[in-house]
Order: structure tokens, then sequence, then C-alpha cells
């Protein structure tokens, strides 16, 4: 019985969850005007782990990391293989919707705009890295963290300390 219940409510809780997503909570919402991205740093990364196991290693610029007044997270994260070849992207992510976006690309020689349209997160193994960056810190739920510090903080901090030691934001 209480299996059930506990079930039940975790499936109402993660069915409610999903329609805060589906239901856009400002319809007015206008992002701002994006601002450049920042210089390309690959030193003193806060390094975030991806599920599912990946060939690359990703970290985000502590430095780059920014929230706008239109609420999106912005941020350089930095995908190195294995070989050492290092790619970058400036992407954000809004919170609210569980959506993110690449502004520009770099493999080491300048940034190169990315005319992206906004894609959920859980849309594919193409947005885990993102999916990871809004879980480990980016995002308190669906809305932002409270501060560009907190979220490198909260980057840095490993997932069994996070949370109160769970692994669910």
């Amino acid at each position: 019985m209480r299996r059930s219940l506990a079930f039940a409510a975790l499936a109402c809780a993660a069915t409610l969850s999903w329609a805060q997503l589906l239901v856009d909570p400002d319809p007015d919402w206008k992002e701002v005007e994006v601002p450049p991205p920042p210089p390309l740093r690959t030193d003193d990364l806060a390094m975030v782990e991806v599920e599912g196991g990946s060939e690359l290693r990703y970290g985000v610029d502590p430095k780059s990391v920014a929230i706008g007044t239109d609420g999106v997270v912005r941020y350089v994260v930095i995908a190195r293989s294995r070989s050492g070849a290092t790619n970058a992207m400036y992407e954000g992510v809004r919170c609210d919707r569980g959506e993110y976006r690449i502004y520009a690309r770099s493999s080491g020689q300048g940034w190169r705009e990315s005319e992206s349209e906004w894609k959920s997160v859980f849309s594919g193994i193409e947005s885990r890295h993102v999916r990871a960056v809004a879980m480990s810190g980016a995002c308190r739920g669906h809305i932002p963290n409270f501060s560009a510090e907190q979220i490198v903080r909260d980057l840095r901090t490993p997932m069994e300390k996070k949370f109160g030691g769970s692994s669910a934001p």
C-alpha cells in the first residue's frame, strides 16, 4: 500500500513538472539582445559529468557564466576529446521551459555565430551536456540558480554532495 502511494505521488509530481514545461509561463517573454561570446578560455573549467558515458569531457568556463535579465543562463562550455581536440559552444538555457540554444561555436580559431532555435534539453544525445549543466547548477528546478557565482559553486560541487546528498535537484 505504501509503495503504491509513494509511486502515485512520484508519478503525480513528474506529471506536474512536465506540464509546467509544456505551458509557457510567460507568453510575452522576449530574449534580450544576446551579448557577444566572451573570450575563449580553456583553463580552470568547472567540469560537468555527462550521463551515459561520453568520449568527450565537458567543462564550463566559470568567467563566462551570466544570468540575463530575460532569465536565460548563458555560458561557454568546452568539449575535449581524448586526443586533445577542443570545441567550445556559447549556449543559453531557459530553466523555465527546459530549453537551450547555441549562439556561437569555436574550435579555437575564434567564434562563429550559430543560428539555432530553442530546443528541449531532453531532445537527445546532442543535448546531454546541456541537461547536465542545467541539473548540476545552472537551474534550480524551473528557475535560474540564485547568481552566476552560485551556479559556478554548484557546478564545482560533486553531485553526491549537492542538494543534501541526493542526485536529483
